[in-house]
């Protein structure tokens, strides 16, 4: 959105087209408004030629996929794991991998998003539904494993997953949509020297050392092309209902945006 800045802010000029960075708390910066007041550290330029909705649609996503770099230190011809793959955050991790000459292994629960995630980048696509996950990454790894699963899942799946990684293996686990706790055969863990990382995003926002290694990275990103947003559907603030609807329902590729009077601006 267009910005008006307060006394004693630098840097920034009313009119300025900026997107905001995430990991401040909701309950004290909620961003569901046509106006919000938000920090000038926390804010980034929206790149000339690029719309409102993108770059809305950008930064969280590329930077909670960021760990794949941070973290996993992610290279050419690593086989990269990324459940959970037709989300924002997978879709942004396929992109990650892809530009940095890794092989991006999506797993999907349904049939109806594997081809989508093909088109999308991935270089195999796993249906959990249907599928022995782990067998299937041994399989396409010619039984070495993966050198980095990028799980949002957690819950009993992420015990299975841990089969399928090879030596020094990292599974970097940063949601948990299959539950809180589980438990884990640490015979796999140790036998496979596997590290087991833990990691919120918000973290890389709150240190002022990896801040901007995040935000440079993306704006090189988005500028070569190399990322590019996935906006599935649209929804202006008056159905703001409808769009959390939507989200719960699981049926969408990418990110879903919220948009106000100034999204075509």
């Amino acid at each position: 959105m267009p910005a008006t800045t307060g006394d004693g802010v630098s840097g920034w000029k009313p009119g300025d087209r900026v997107a905001v960075l995430f990991g401040l708390p909701m309950d004290q910066y909620g961003t569901y408004g046509e106006q919000i007041l938000y920090p000038a550290d926390m804010l980034v330029k929206v790149p000339n030629g690029m719309s409102l909705i993108d770059a809305a649609a950008s930064w969280m996503q590329y930077g909670t996929a960021y760990a794949l770099i941070d973290v996993g230190n992610i290279k050419a011809g690593d086989h990269v794991v990324i459940n959970a793959a037709s989300s924002s955050v997978g879709l942004a991790a396929i992109q990650i991998a892809n530009e940095r000459g890794a092989v991006p292994i999506a797993v999907t629960r349904g049939r109806s998003k594997a081809d989508m995630l093909k088109a999308h980048g991935a270089a195999h696509v796993i249906v959990s539904d249907e599928e022995d996950v782990a067998a299937r990454i041994l399989e396409v790894t010619g039984g070495k494993g993966a050198q980095i699963a990028f799980d949002a899942v957690a819950g009993p799946a992420l015990a299975s997953l841990l089969g399928a990684m090879g030596q020094r293996g990292i599974v970097i686990v940063y949601g948990m949509l299959g539950g809180y706790s589980l438990e884990l055969m640490l015979p796999l863990l140790m036998g496979g020297n596997l590290a087991l990382h833990g990691f919120s995003a918000n973290r890389l926002i709150e240190d002022p050392v990896t801040r901007p290694k995040v935000v440079a990275y993306i704006e090189q990103g988005l500028a070569s092309g190399a990322l590019s947003p996935v906006v599935d559907r649209t929804f202006d603030l008056s159905e703001i209902t409808e769009a959390h609807r939507y989200l719960e329902s699981n049926v969408q590729l990418g990110k879903i945006v919220v948009t106000t009077a100034t999204a075509g601006e």
